[in-house]
């Protein structure tokens, strides 16, 4: 529960921070441009407030947690502040974010283990990979927009061949979560859900060799919502079969 809590905590810092570095571009953007920074609605000392606050309550939290966490936690600190501008740097900046987010099941593997093995590193690809691929799903919002005010994307790098990255990025995560499975000997339900999840998958990417709008990406970026559910319930299922 304390994990949990942090995790919920810093992932609020981090919208924050990414919020801070990019709130000139937001305001030129459609879709971000009512965000309470780009708006005006809150300001920067407000934020850089609420930011500290977060930042010591995440502090707070790693008292109760193993001293390995503490640790690793300057990193997950740093590769949140580094993502928002890697935008500026880097054509596929959802790597960044894929970092970032499997950073916390490095930790998160850490607070229950207390060390790490091959296993954490697995879920931290996988982690990685399957971010990449619903960011960029998530990109193809901004994509007009993106390309107008110089902001880099994956969904902008890749191009016509938007399907084949996603889709590379799904297979990796896929492989990367079923060696884990292996290493860890989880049972049959695990598997059937990689192998449901992968049926999700080609259905996704099959749609991305279209024209993508909008709406339609956000739709699609949602649902991997229930991927994370599912993939939730068959770790449950792979452990106590």
């Amino acid at each position: 529960m304390v994990f949990t809590g942090g995790a919920f905590v810093m992932r609020s810092a981090g919208v924050i921070m990414n919020d801070l570095a990019d709130q000139a571009f937001d305001r030129q953007v459609s879709r971000t441009k009512t965000r309470p920074l780009a708006s005006g609605e809150l300001s920067r000392r407000q934020a850089y407030t609420l930011l500290g606050l977060l930042l010591l309550v995440a502090a707070g939290l790693l008292l109760a947690l193993p001293p390995l966490v503490a640790w690793l936690s300057p990193m997950a600190v740093g590769l949140a502040a580094l993502y928002p501008f890697s935008k500026r740097w880097i054509h596929i900046p959802q790597a960044m974010l894929g970092i970032a987010f499997g950073w916390g099941t490095i930790m998160g593997w850490a607070a229950v283990r207390e060390q790490l093995d091959a296993s954490a590193w697995l879920l931290f690809g996988a982690t990685a990979m399957w971010a990449i691929a619903y960011d960029t799903i998530y990109a193809l919002q901004d994509l007009e927009d993106d390309r107008r005010v110089g902001v880099k994307s994956a969904a902008l790098y890749f191009g016509s061949s938007l399907h084949r990255g996603v889709g590379l990025a799904l297979a990796a995560m896929l492989v990367l979560f079923t060696i884990a499975g292996w290493l860890n000997q989880l049972q049959w339900p695990f598997y059937c859900t990689l192998f449901g999840v992968g049926l999700f998958f080609i259905k996704q990417v099959s749609d991305l060799q279209e024209p993508v709008s909008p709406s339609r990406a956000f739709a699609m970026f949602r649902r991997h919502i229930w991927v994370g559910v599912a993939l939730l319930l068959g770790l449950l299922g792979g452990v106590s079969a």
